[in-house]
């Protein structure tokens, strides 16, 4: 079942030319870059870069989100380092993510609960849910 949205609480705008080797820019004027074929000496990103920053943030949110439900203090050194594949399966591209999670101090079961409670609340995780493959991994 796909989720309807009741309040729509922000929309981001971009304005891409050129496809992978284009340019992109936000409506707002502040985004603007230059695109580049992932692993090419281009100038530029990539939009598997771009999904791995914005997941990863979105995932922090989501954990300080979730702390707040179970109590617990977000460590300040949280960190995400995200891994967004493209790959082909039978000459069809695919993408897959691994979320590598950082949350220093924290006990490992409650790490675990912050983590598991958080890919349930980020929406980017929502999105991807049985459509890619996600591992998620505390280190």
């Amino acid at each position: 079942m796909i989720a309807s949205i009741e309040k729509v609480v922000y929309t981001g705008k971009t304005h891409t030319t050129g496809g992978r080797t284009g340019e992109s820019q936000s409506s707002d004027g502040r985004l603007d870059i230059k695109l580049s074929v992932p692993g090419s000496a281009g100038p530029g990103t990539n939009p598997e870069q771009l999904l791995a920053a914005g997941w990863s943030a979105c995932f922090i949110g989501a954990m300080g989100k979730a702390a707040a439900e179970l109590n617990l203090t977000l460590p300040k050194e949280t960190a995400v380092d995200a891994e967004i594949d493209l790959g082909l399966t039978d000459n069809a591209y695919f993408l897959q993510a691994r979320l590598n999670v950082s949350l220093p101090g924290l006990e490992p079961e409650h790490a675990q609960q912050l983590t598991d409670k958080a890919h349930q609340i980020c929406p980017y995780s929502k999105a991807t849910r049985g459509n890619i493959a996600v591992t998620i991994r505390l280190i």
